[in-house]
């Protein structure tokens, strides 16, 4: 009897177990990266964690790879089925459990949605804060440790997972924290599986920390000529402001692509997108004018911030756009704040003197940018190229004390420069992975080269 015949009769329900080439193939790679796919050999739609428990047991006795799959929105080839195996799509568990605004927090299953989640706490005054830009299940979100643009001001995803509902590798189910806002009780287990990448567990519920929605907020939209100028103005504002919300940084070439696929006519020279509290805006304004903005646009509209913000979301459809038939390749160093304006420096003058177009763009609110490439990833010349590029940037990043992902996660894609990064203690990370998963059927392939 073959895998889908054995999954069938512990699922009980065909419809839900496929081997259709289409759905096989959209579940075998990332929707946007440059990562080349590979097909599961069957994609299941559980509804429960009765049944992931079934699913993850007759995986593990047979030693076949399991590989969680929310939107497939990641970047660094997070949910490739490498070594083909079962694709555990969470299409079917996008239920809100439980919402409790009075005590800031909501359950839900992994495959409910940042924009759905939003959506339903729209009707408490209520918010989700971890923005990654693309819509994605919070699961996926909570496998990345995802952030965003408003990591500046509540932090990444890790800041607000408060419990997990985890299926072991062996099918044991434990829950980690709790409906409480803090604890001092044992191991942080919790933070543990965030950013695990699916390759300690199964995320079968998660509780989460809600906030009020902030009022009284304005947008300051800042120009500049050029990036060094722009990235200095962005540590002063932090250094002398505690409201700032948002802190983000598109270069010249982002505003032109930008300009390119919305028809616009923004001023093309960086730019600085700031949210901050109203009462604090001429303060910001002060600081900006002094740090040589040339150009500053402010709205407190809620209609034509969002407007502002579209920009800052549509910025990687927008560099995409400018290259039909490529695939993205996005560096995601973090560095130091002090080393943030060489860093974008040293960044650019890469990507020019190896004749590499692209973009640069990033929270550097929090010291996270990105510099955007296109690549096709079936011609090997061009894809060295790029990985030459990537490589110098996150090697500047990693010689002046910061970390090769900031928020984009190991995946494929950066398990080279995780002993560099680490040394020594990538030894007990794969010492923890064995003992979680000590047949390696959860997510193989990942985080780590061996």
């Amino acid at each position: 009897m073959d895998i889908f015949d054995r999954l069938k009769n512990l699922i009980g329900d065909e419809s839900r177990i496929t081997r259709c080439e289409k759905v096989r193939a959209e579940h075998s790679k990332d929707c946007s990266s440059y990562h080349i796919g590979n097909l599961p050999d069957c994609v299941v739609f559980p509804k429960n964690v009765e049944e992931i428990k079934k699913i993850v047991e007759f995986a593990n006795e047979g030693n076949i790879p399991l590989v969680p799959f929310g939107l497939g929105t990641s970047v660094e080839g997070q949910i490739v089925p490498t070594r083909g195996g079962i694709s555990l799509s969470f299409q079917k568990m996008n239920n809100i459990i439980e919402v409790c605004p009075e005590d800031f927090y909501v359950k839900v299953q992994p495959g409910v949605t940042r924009v759905q989640l939003n959506e339903e706490l729209k009707k408490y005054g209520m918010f989700f804060p971890v923005d990654p830009g693309l819509d994605a299940t919070i699961g996926g979100m909570a496998a990345t440790n995802a952030s965003g643009t408003n990591a500046v001001y509540y932090g990444a995803m890790k800041h607000q997972i408060l419990g997990l509902e985890v299926v072991l590798a062996t099918g044991e189910v434990i829950r980690t924290g709790g409906a409480y806002l803090k604890s001092s009780s044992g191991y942080n287990l919790t933070s543990l599986f965030v950013g695990s990448e699916g390759t300690l567990g199964i995320f079968t519920e998660l509780i989460l920390k809600i906030h009020s929605v902030p009022r009284f907020i304005m947008t300051a939209k800042a120009v500049f000529n050029d990036v060094e100028s722009a990235s200095h103005a962005a540590i002063h504002v932090l250094r002398n402001n505690g409201s700032v919300c948002k802190l983000e940084l598109l270069d010249q070439s982002t505003i032109s692509a930008i300009n390119r696929y919305k028809q616009t006519s923004y001023t093309e020279l960086p730019t600085l997108f700031i949210e901050i509290m109203e009462n604090h805006f001429t303060q910001v304004k002060e600081m900006l004018l002094l740090s040589d903005c040339c150009e500053l646009e402010v709205e407190d509209i809620d209609e034509k911030r969002e407007q502002l913000w579209s920009i800052r979301h549509e910025a990687a459809f927008a560099i995409k756009n400018l290259f039909p038939g490529k695939k993205l390749m996005a560096t995601d160093v973090c560095v130091p704040l002090t080393i943030l304006p060489v860093a974008i420096r040293n960044a650019r003058e890469v990507m020019d003197r190896n004749d590499m177009k692209g973009s640069i763009l990033g929270h550097v609110g929090d010291g996270n940018f990105h510099a955007v490439f296109a690549v096709a990833p079936f011609d090997q010349g061009d894809l060295e190229r790029a990985q030459h590029v990537n490589n110098a940037i996150v090697q500047f990043a990693l010689n002046n004390g910061g970390t090769c992902s900031g928020e984009h996660g190991i995946g494929l894609g950066k398990m080279n420069y995780l002993e560099q990064e680490h040394g020594a203690s990538v030894f007990i990370m794969k010492k923890i992975k064995d003992m979680f998963d000590p047949k390696g059927i959860l997510n193989p392939g990942k985080i780590f080269t061996s």
